[in-house]
């Protein structure tokens, strides 16, 4: 063999080795490479949040993680966030907890390998709840993030 012909298979190899994913998990071009549980958590584009926190959970975060590979499989796909709290508190003390929730998430994308260009954060505060009523359960329904993909 040539020297030309040795370069262009090492550049091959290096390439072709690029290309394959790292986690030992064999790709699935139907669903773009997620596992199955990772496609069921598709499904959820809310993520809920403790009172006056912007802690991510473990269970949010496994469906941020479903979101973030989803995203990776979708280069031309972009992500908007929203923030959202429940009524208790100012208005202008939920609108930057809704912002801390949103760009907690973000930061996960990020980590996960979602190109930054791609994620846009927005903050409601309480202006826009999902339940109504005055109590725990509808509270804890309204301290959110939803996942929006375009």
């Amino acid at each position: 063999m040539t020297k030309k012909a040795w370069v262009l298979l090492a550049a091959l190899a290096v390439l072709g080795v690029a290309g394959c994913e790292t986690t030992g998990v064999p790709y699935d071009v139907e669903t773009g490479g997620l596992t199955d549980a990772q496609v069921a958590l598709l499904a959820e584009q809310r993520v809920y949040f403790d009172f006056d926190s912007s802690t991510i959970s473990s269970e949010s975060r496994a469906i941020i993680e479903a979101h973030a590979a989803d995203m990776r499989a979708r280069r031309g796909a972009s992500v908007a966030l929203e923030g959202h709290c429940d009524e208790r508190g100012t208005r202008e003390y939920n609108l930057a907890l809704g912002e801390r929730r949103a760009q907690a998430v973000a930061r996960l994308f990020r980590a996960l390998g979602v190109a930054a260009n791609r994620i846009t954060t927005v903050s409601y505060g309480e202006e826009k709840p999902v339940a109504l009523e005055h109590n725990e359960a509808a509270w804890r329904q309204n301290r959110r993030v939803e996942i929006i993909k375009r």
